[in-house]
């Protein structure tokens, strides 16, 4: 389980730099050719909607991981560290319940894509050379003009997948003690600290 993670943290973390230079990359040429040029990327707007959608669903992912997703602990704080265990037990079962509806709902949806409608294509991407052997496998031997809808959306069952994956281990390490919570909550904590230095500090002055 330990390299099965590693190696998904690996995958996550790469693919979020890569689809963040890549968003960045391809704004930056649209510009560039836009004001320098005259000229306009016509697949560079839907490329860059598309690489936000991933780099979200995954970060969300990620975010599980890390404990980054905010949340209110006012309730935890207050009550003995047994029952805050059973809730925060109980809202990861929430949380794997709506990953897992989440991801049939993606599912069936990408599916459809893959499958019947695998000859569907997105309005602007050209698609890459290197991935025209698909088009063998699944729209009967014809070559795609634009990037098949099916690549793009298969974010949708990867990332619940992904999810799913993290709230199953986030609820382990909560049910063996190694966590106490699954969500990011001293933010308040750390402003209160950051503003009562800054006050200690005009006082010394």
């Amino acid at each position: 389980m330990e390299r099965i993670a590693r190696g998904i943290n690996w995958i996550e973390e790469t693919l979020i730099a890569v689809f963040l230079a890549l968003m960045t990359l391809i704004t930056f040429a649209n510009v560039i050719a836009r004001y320098v040029f005259n000229d306009n990327i016509l697949w560079a707007l839907e490329a860059t909607v598309f690489l936000f959608a991933w780099l979200i669903l995954l970060g969300a992912s990620h975010c599980v991981k890390i404990t980054a997703h905010l949340g209110v602990d006012a309730v935890m704080n207050i009550v003995s560290p047994e029952l805050r265990k059973a809730f925060t037990l109980l809202a990861v079962a929430c949380c794997i319940a709506f990953c897992v509806l989440m991801l049939i709902g993606g599912w069936n949806y990408w599916w459809k894509f893959a499958t019947t409608a695998s000859f569907l294509e997105v309005d602007d991407i050209p698609m890459p050379d290197f991935l025209q052997f698909l088009a063998g496998f699944m729209n009967e031997g014809e070559l795609y003009e634009k990037l098949p809808r099916f690549i793009p959306y298969f974010i949708l069952p990867l990332s619940m997948a992904l999810m799913l994956f993290r709230f199953v281990e986030a609820g382990w390490r909560v049910a063996t003690g190694q966590q106490a919570l699954v969500i990011a909550s001293h933010e308040a904590e750390e402003m209160i600290h950051e503003v009562r230095g800054e006050t200690s500090h005009k006082e010394e002055i």
